[in-house]
């Protein structure tokens, strides 16, 4: 088990041809082909600390409940008087009311909306917290349902994270919640820290959204249920949409890098049973009308409907090299993030760098080993040759299982196990001291 690291950079090839269900005449396949991995500091690679942008989901969540709270209100308005959203913070709905002498009612009313916190440890506790400020009703969450909220965003932008990272082909990669909504990156072998967050850090929000005027400008005038987003190979270039997407990139269960009828880079895609239909629907009821794809708030492609798709399968075609269709499908197949990332640190650790501490680790492991065994023979004799072979028992142990185990190797290991060389004789010492005592 230990012998593969010996061979390091051909048992990597070897191993990864394996991979991808080639042949490699580099290492002998009834050996075993597990290697302790190489960390960052002696791989090289990319490290980034990066802080999710919780916030982003409170606000997100607060717009997504305005709509109700208007339509139980609108409903008594007779009672309260009329109603009118104000400027409120991200994490607070503010409404104000006519009749400010029905603020129990209108509060009573949206207490109906509250849920209990589905968090454990919170349990009877309510996500809403409603309460009247002079003629405003207050809406905000409690902290019980902020603090599940931010538990929810962290694990699931970790996961996806995580998902992204895998899908790009990297090997043995460090990622961990640090705190309450910072996550620590650490890729080994990775080109540089940009490039790491080129494919972590795009939130991929797809959508796919009607078109009502195509090839605009910035100055068109869009109501309250239409946005302008521009074009992303094109800055000058806008499109007028409606901001009810038909479906989104939630409903994505395949996305896979191809190439379209002409041979130009594509991205294939396969919706849920749930976005097939609703898919399906629109493009039956609009043929012949423009469709746009938006990516992260930009349009993509808005391709013309020529005909039903039932299958809920399509593809999304753009100026794209095939770098840039791979990591749209990785994208895509991870899902988007749920908030954003803020980078507070990042770090590109050079490959030389890493060589030239798996060299100073060499020549300390060599030095060490050898004024150990050298010290034992010098000292004891046929006994120091006894212990000496133990030692070497002992580091091929120690590499054996942590190749078996797949562990990743750092430089303070390389240290760790210089000092088990001096220290796996102390027994052998001890031992051989108080026999000359005797």
């Amino acid at each position: 088990l230990a012998l593969p690291n010996a061979f390091y950079s051909r048992v990597e090839t070897f191993n990864d041809a394996k991979l991808l269900n080639n042949t490699s005449d580099g290492w002998p396949s009834f050996l075993p082909s597990s290697l302790v991995n190489l960390g960052l500091d002696l791989r090289g690679g990319a490290h980034l600390l990066a802080e999710v942008k919780v916030a982003e989901v409170y606000e997100q969540r607060m717009e997504t409940l305005w709509p109700d709270v208007f339509d139980l209100l609108r409903k008594e308005r007779s009672t309260i008087g009329t109603i009118r959203k104000q400027d409120n913070a991200s994490d607070e709905l503010r409404i104000k009311i006519s009749k400010p002498e029905e603020m129990a009612n209108a509060i009573e009313l949206v207490q109906t909306l509250a849920k209990p916190v589905s968090n454990i440890g919170s349990i009877g506790e309510l996500d809403l917290e409603i309460f009247g400020e002079s003629d405003e009703l207050v809406i905000t969450f409690s902290d019980a349902e902020k603090k599940a909220i931010a538990q929810r965003t962290v694990l699931r932008s970790l996961e996806i994270i995580r998902l992204r990272v895998d899908a790009a082909g990297t090997r043995e990669p460090t990622i961990q919640r640090q705190g309450v909504d910072r996550i620590l990156i650490q890729v080994p072998g990775i080109g540089s820290a940009s490039e790491l967050k080129r494919l972590i850090g795009t939130t991929a929000q797809l959508t796919f959204q009607p078109v009502v005027v195509a090839g605009g400008t910035s100055d068109s005038k869009a109501d309250s249920t239409q946005e302008i987003l521009p074009a992303k190979d094109n800055s000058s270039e806008f499109y007028l949409l409606e901001k009810n997407a038909v479906v989104t990139g939630e409903e994505l269960v395949e996305a896979q890098a191809s190439f379209d009828q002409n041979g130009r880079p594509a991205v294939n895609f396969r919706f849920n049973p749930s976005g097939a239909r609703k898919f399906g629907d629109y493009t039956a009821e609009n043929l012949y009308e423009p469709f746009a794809i938006v990516l992260d708030d930009k349009v993509i492609s808005a391709p013309t409907i020529q005909s039903h798709i039932p299958g809920g399968s399509g593809i999304i075609t753009g100026n794209f090299t095939v770098e840039e269709s791979t990591e749209l499908a990785v994208l895509l197949e991870a899902g988007a993030l749920p908030a954003g990332l803020t980078f507070l640190e990042e770090r590109t650790i050079g490959p030389e760098l890493g060589a030239d501490s798996i060299q100073a680790g060499k020549v300390a492991c060599i030095v060490a080993f050898g004024a150990v065994l050298f010290f034992m023979v010098a000292s004891y004799g046929l006994f120091g040759i006894f212990a000496n072979v133990a030692l070497l028992l002992n580091v091929g142990l120690i590499f054996g299982l942590l190749s078996g185990l797949g562990a990743t190797l750092t430089l303070p290991g390389i240290a760790g196990i210089v000092l088990t060389i001096g220290m796996a004789v102390d027994a052998n010492v001890l031992i051989f001291e108080r026999i000359r005592e005797e």
